[in-house]
């Protein structure tokens, strides 16, 4: 699943993206992006990630949302799944150190795909080199 996931999916919605350089969803959302994903970024606090407009939750993102990569702790994660089922995403992708099994289990029943407590940029470049 992690193999189609990153070779077939086009649009990422970063969940909790930061506007320092030096945080994970900083460098993983400019990856994704210069791997020639559509990124949306997404985070109440911000307006405007590397020229592109920072939207304030899922439901704002004006296309289909083949991943929702999440970079937010566990706690914060079932109003973001609840979105992600919602808005009719393709995946719910929890980065590496965030669990959530109850919101893991409600995505997969609504028929998303579910990783969780894995890196997006170390799949994508481990399955793509």
């Amino acid at each position: 699943m992690i193999a189609r996931l990153v070779r077939t999916a086009r649009t990422v919605a970063v969940v909790g993206v930061s506007a320092r350089p030096d945080r994970p969803s900083h460098q993983i959302a400019q990856y994704l992006h210069q791997q020639g994903f559509r990124v949306f970024p997404v985070n109440p606090a911000l307006r405007e990630f590397r020229g592109m407009p920072v939207y304030p939750d899922l439901a704002s993102v004006p296309e289909h949302i083949d991943i929702v990569d999440v970079f937010r702790r566990a706690e914060s994660v079932p109003p973001v799944a609840e979105q992600a089922i919602e808005v009719g995403a393709g995946a719910l992708w929890l980065q590496l150190g965030i669990v959530e099994e109850e919101s893991c289990q409600k995505a997969a029943a609504a028929g998303l795909d579910v990783v969780a407590d894995r890196c997006i940029l170390v799949d994508h470049r481990n399955l793509t080199s």
